[in-house]
This record gives C-alpha cells, structure tokens and sequence, in this order.
C-alpha cells in the first residue's frame, strides 16, 4: 500500500513527460540523427564543418558574443538585484514590476522597438545630439553594439530573478559586521557578499550564456554579416539550402557546446559544495 502511495507523485509527472517527449525530444533527436544519415549515413557533415573556415568562424563568433554579453548582462543586473532584495518594500514591488514587464513582452516586438530605438537617426543619437555629447550620429545597428545591446535588454530578467533569490537569503547583519571587525566596504563585499551571491549569478550567468548560443531573432535584426550566429546558420541551412545533415552537425555541436558548459558548471558547484 506504502509503495503504491509513493508511486503518485511519479504517476503526475507523467502527462509533463510526454509533453515533453513528444514536443523536444523526439523533434531535436530526428535533427540530430540526421547529421550522421543525410545526404547518406557517416561523418561527412561534420567534416564538412571542419574543412570549411566559415562555419568554424561562426562557430567562433557565437561563442564570443555570447561571452562578452554574459559579464555585461551580471555587471548590469547585480545593482538591480541587490536594491530588490534589500530595498524598502516599495521600491522592491516597483524594481519588480520594471522588470517583468519587458518580460512578458514578445521577444519580436522588443526586438522591433530596439531597431527604432537604435537607429541612425533614431531616439538614442537624436537625444545624444540634442544634448551635444556626439556630433553625427554613432553606429548603433547592425553590429556588435546592437546585438550586444538588444541581447542584454533581453536577457537582464534572466540574471535578477536569481541573483534576487540568493541576496534575499544573505543574513543584513554579515556586511556591517564586516565593517566592524575592520574591512574596507570594497573587501567586505569581495570577501563577504560576493561569495554569497555566487549561487545566483552562476545562475544567471549559465543562463545568459546559453541563451545566446541558441538567439536567432536579437542577431537577425540587430546584427550585420559579421555577427551571424549559429542559429541563423542553421535556419539558412534548412530553410534556403534543404542542408538537413548540415543543420543537424551544427545543432549537435551547439548542443555538445551547451552540455560541456552545463557539466563544468555542475562540477563547479560540486568542488565548492566539498570546500564548504
């Protein structure tokens, strides 16, 4: 009767299983196993991604922008993070509200309204030249500069939600004692709030990251040539080509990308979990 009893819980996570099956894993492992069957079954799309520099040069590229992003996106949300968790209760409720709205809104229609925002003679130079801080307007489009900004807008919840939950937990009284026992505020925060805080931003950090590994919409819009990333590649390769071998080589690197960053991180967390 017990063993019944225990089974339930298992028994309702059925019906998320199936979903789950049916809708990723069954799709994305029909994509992979034709990087290893199509045109005919061996390695020749991956070896075709090694002969050829420029899919090793998109490669390269995604990993690049998704890693300067990644820092820019933490430097950005740890301020808005730490006012959240330690901010009188109506700044908490406003912070929050600020950032889930962009949230809740599609990714295109955000995407869209940087492209306006951004432009030549859009909102952002015509202020900085009204202003007299430039004197033409500055390149903010279709380079790094726009990906890198509309990526960061984009991705900023991703970081604040989780570095909110682990400042929340950090016990207000650790900071002043610091500071009282003799610590300069900037090592009070390096050698007592930071490593506290790690947890989320290793978090958030693992989420940006592998985000934009996968971001499609940010680099098609905002981006020029020199920023196509993998996803677009891969899009291209199904869509314009019919290249399914070559889409699936490219997703199963990406995926293999993803993982090796997943289990460093795992071990990561593991060694400082023995530390502790």
């Amino acid at each position: 009767m017990s063993t019944r009893r225990e089974s339930w819980p298992w028994l309702l996570l059925l019906p998320a299983a199936l979903v789950m099956l049916v809708a990723f894993a069954l799709p994305v492992g029909m994509l992979l196993a034709r990087a290893f069957t199509q045109p005919e079954p061996g390695l020749q799309n991956f070896l075709l991604l090694w002969e050829r520099p420029v899919y090793l040069q998109i490669l390269g590229n995604t990993v690049m922008i998704a890693a300067v992003a990644t820092p820019v996106t933490l430097l950005l949300a740890y301020p808005v993070a730490h006012a959240m968790a330690h901010g009188n209760p109506r700044t908490r409720r406003l912070l929050t509200f600020l950032v889930l709205v962009p949230f809740w809104t599609s990714l295109l229609v955000r995407s869209f309204a940087t492209v306006i925002l951004l432009q030549r003679r859009g909102p952002l130079n015509t202020l900085l030249m009204n202003i007299g801080l430039i004197d033409a307007p500055l390149p903010l489009i279709y380079n790094l500069t726009g990906v890198l900004l509309g990526a960061v807008q984009t991705l900023l919840p991703f970081v604040i939600f989780p570095l909110y939950n682990s400042m929340r937990r950090i016990d207000p009284t650790l900071m002043p004692a610091a500071l009282t026992m003799g610590a300069s505020p900037a090592r009070a925060f390096l050698r007592v709030y930071l490593p506290l805080s790690l947890p989320g931003l290793m978090t958030g950090a693992t989420l940006v990251f592998i985000s934009m590994l996968g971001y499609f919409v940010i680099p098609a819009l905002l981006g020029g040539p020199r920023e196509t990333m993998v996803g677009q590649l891969i899009q291209d390769q199904i869509g314009q080509l019919g290249s399914w071998g070559v889409a699936g080589a490219l997703s199963f690197v990406l995926l293999a990308i993803t993982a090796a960053l997943l289990g460093l991180l795992h071990r990561l967390v593991g060694l400082k979990a023995v530390a502790r």
